[in-house]
């Protein structure tokens, strides 16, 4: 085990330390726009009071008064019984120690979680040593693709046959989380341990993501195939379009779950997520990208038929926390009952002697 070096402090983010750590970000790697984003966000979150803290945690190791490393953790369910270290950075030249205080401050501090979550780059080995070092186990292999333009302007010309196609809703919740469930190994299903509450939207939080991602000029299309025999669904999908200008190439990403019984529904959900891309951008410029588990043989294998590029692989590691819990010592047990009652105690050991009745 390993202890915090003299002069370190582990603490919560504050507003003064997103300068630093975008420094500290572009100095360790290539810019995240997921990063530069929710720091820009975390910018403008002072300017109106809204719970943050229960969506995502940060927090900063400082070394003598110098920011040299952040982390960022956020649940996965609703139920915060889950939870994803979604960044973790380390300033070059500091050991595993700072990384490791890091994860077992969040670790301590995260009451709620009981299952850690985090994803890394297969080329990263120091952040899976860090992992594993911190207990974290592989879990599965995730591999990005990315379908061409040209490959992905092709298949407007096949027309899907999907005709119990529906938007998605909070009625359709139960429906999603049975797909889900179905979708995932039952390992990967205890990990993330969702539940029907998980697929409903609140509304007020759906009018936050949605004005953010008008201000980012974006825009979500969801839907899924209702089985009518099963009445259950067999597909869904969620696309998030760029709204950029039409003569601007761009890349879309797609999530995508398909049930096991039913992968030939894989052409039909591409074709028909590749007929709305076109219907908002005709240009065909665009490409879209996806991703694909190990445990997922039929989806790569289609993805590889249909010409799509591997982009990066990354590893999906995991691991349990259980908290201990002080029992609260009764009070009595503090009591030195036996000097209390030592008056009342007998001088000797009693002897046995004869006990007279009266004759009836």
């Amino acid at each position: 085990m390993q202890f915090p070096a003299p002069g370190m402090i582990i603490r919560p983010l504050q507003h003064r330390d997103l300068a630093p750590i975008g420094q500290l970000h572009q100095l360790v790697q290539a810019p995240d726009l997921a990063i530069e984003q929710w720091i820009s966000l975390a910018q403008r979150a002072r300017w109106f009071e809204f719970p943050w803290s229960h969506f995502a945690q940060a927090y900063v190791g400082e070394v003598n008064g110098q920011v040299l490393g952040y982390i960022l953790v956020a649940p996965v369910n609703e139920s915060r019984t889950t939870w994803r270290i979604s960044q973790i950075v380390v300033a070059p030249g500091q050991n595993h120690n700072l990384g490791s205080q890091l994860i077992r401050h969040c670790l301590e501090c995260c009451w709620e979680a009981r299952m850690w979550l985090t994803e890394v780059d297969d080329r990263a080995r120091d952040t899976i040593a860090l992992c594993r070092q911190n207990g974290f186990q592989p879990l599965a292999h995730l591999t990005n693709w990315l379908i061409p333009p040209d490959i992905l302007a092709s298949l407007k010309d096949h027309e899907p046959s999907l005709p119990n196609l529906y938007p998605v809703s909070n009625i359709d919740a139960p429906l999603l989380y049975q797909l889900e469930n179905a979708a995932m190994p039952p390992q990967i299903r205890q990990v993330y341990d969702w539940g029907v509450q998980d697929f409903r939207h609140n509304p007020i939080l759906k009018f936050f993501h949605y004005g953010h991602l008008f201000l980012a000029q974006r825009q979500e299309i969801t839907g899924y195939v209702y089985e009518s025999q099963r009445k259950a669904a067999i597909a869904s999908f969620s696309l998030l379009l760029h709204r950029l200008k039409e003569d601007q190439a761009t890349t879309h990403a797609l999530q995508l779950t398909v049930h096991p019984a039913y992968t030939w529904l894989y052409p039909e959900m591409i074709a028909q997520v590749s007929h709305i891309i076109t219907r908002h951008r005709p240009i065909g410029l665009d490409s879209l990208s996806l991703v694909s588990a190990d445990y997922q043989p039929e989806r790569e294998d289609y993805l590889e038929k249909l010409g799509a590029e591997r982009q990066s692989q990354r590893l999906l590691m995991a691991r349990s926390v259980w908290h201990k819990v002080r029992e609260a010592k009764p009070v009595l047990d503090g009591l030195q009952l036996s000097r209390m009652l030592a008056g009342l105690q007998t001088a000797q050991k009693p002897v046995p002697g004869r006990i007279d009745t009266k004759p009836d």
